[in-house]
């Protein structure tokens, strides 16, 4: 197998099991709401605390990557997340709802971005942003495949019927092409490594302790955190959103569909001017685009044009960012113990993204949902300063 096969494998795995892990939450949110009468306050914290569960599981899950068990962690946290899907219909209370979706943040913690990117960086080095490039331009239409795929399923047979379809999806599709992939970037690193000659990621358990104490990683994790939020808060709570101010239901959901073809637009345009670009000012235009697609969504109720460019700059500034992170966590950290490193700075992200769709429920009952986006944009401009003090340059990157 090439290696363009192989990435081409962990891609289109990724599309799969983000839209049925991830985004399957988002595109039924309002269905649970209406036809279980389960409160959206409730709901919303369910998913916060699978998110959570991913962000307690990504050290270990970092580790594992690095100790090259990442084939059989990604396939095998895929099929997990399936089997816990195939279930979610018959929870009968919101209670046993919530518990189920715990058990999903355990699969995405294992299969998703995190585990994915820390993979292809530990095996590609110096090559992996190409390589997660490729990955993401065709993983980037998950939420374009999810929303409408949810939708019409769910409007023929009802929801319970739309999460058995994304079971059979990622079980039968999604797992399979994530162990071939991952197998096959495994297994070429190992190929390369000297026999005689201990590997920088021999021992993952040296690096994470002093990263804890750097300030750099603080304000680096307090950059992509405080991005994360805003990004949970409009992605989770967007059809909610866009039905407050008065768009139909199917604008909605072809808008909420969009954001995927903007994220792959993003990823296109980076890979013609990676070149000309430095890295920091390419995740610096992210932060600003995000902020930008915030202003769009709360002028969206004054005009409704203001849609349109919202999805144009949520899509491409998160489908960039998504790629960056693991990239300027390599410049800035170091590429010594990748997965460990990864993973650490993955808990106070995952944790912040994981409480923002909650965060936006509350925000919304304290004040509609004019008052969650000013929170959102806010937290995007501080995470823009945050990130550019942690990105500074340095003589040494690697030290504190």
């Amino acid at each position: 197998m090439t290696l363009r096969r192989a990435l081409f494998c962990l891609a289109l795995g990724e599309t799969i099991v983000w839209a049925g892990l991830y985004y399957l939450f988002p595109a039924l949110l309002l269905r649970w709401e209406a036809a279980e009468a389960w409160p959206k306050t409730l709901l919303t914290a369910a998913f916060a605390a699978a998110v959570l569960v991913s962000a307690v599981v990504s050290p270990l899950t970092g580790r594992l990557i690095d100790r090259g068990h990442g084939p059989l962690l990604m396939a095998g946290s895929a099929l997990f997340g399936a089997a816990v899907l195939a279930v979610l219909p018959f929870a009968g209370s919101v209670e046993v709802f919530a518990a189920l979706w715990l058990l999903i943040g355990i699969a995405m913690g294992g299969s998703l971005y995190e585990p994915c990117f820390a993979l292809v960086t530990r095996t590609r080095g110096i090559e992996a942003r190409r390589a997660i490039t490729l990955i993401t331009l065709v993983a980037g239409f998950a939420g374009t495949l999810s929303f409408p795929l949810n939708h019409l399923v769910a409007e023929a047979a009802g929801w319970h019927a739309a999460a058995w379809t994304f079971a059979v999806l990622v079980a039968g599709i999604g797992a399979p092409l994530l162990w071939v992939g991952a197998s096959h970037l495994e297994l070429g690193w190992r190929a390369r490594q000297p026999a005689a000659v201990p590997s920088a990621n021999a021992n993952p358990a040296a690096r994470p302790p002093a990263i804890w104490r750097s300030p750099v990683f603080w304000s680096l994790a307090a950059g992509f955190s405080l991005l994360g939020i805003n990004h949970g808060i409009v992605l989770n709570h967007l059809l909610p959103i866009l039905a407050d101010r008065g768009i139909g239901a199917g604008t909605a959901v072809l808008a909420a569909s969009m954001i995927g073809p903007m994220q792959v637009a993003g990823r296109v345009a980076l890979m013609v001017s990676e070149r000309h670009v430095s890295g920091r000012a390419v995740a610096t235009g992210c932060f600003v685009a995000i902020l930008l697609a915030t202003a769009s969504l709360l002028l969206s109720a004054l005009e409704p044009a203001f849609v349109a460019l919202f999805v144009v700059l949520q899509g491409s500034g998160h489908g960039i960012i998504s790629i960056m992170k693991p990239v300027m966590i390599r410049d800035v950290l170091g590429e010594a113990n990748f997965g460990a490193i990864s993973g650490t700075i993955a808990v106070p992200y995952l944790a912040s993204f994981a409480l923002s769709p909650f965060l936006g429920s509350v925000l919304w009952e304290l004040g509609g949902y004019d008052l969650a986006l000013v929170v959102g944009g806010v937290s995007s401009l501080v995470g823009l300063v945050c990130f550019r003090i942690a990105s500074r340059p340095r003589p040494d990157p690697t030290r504190t």
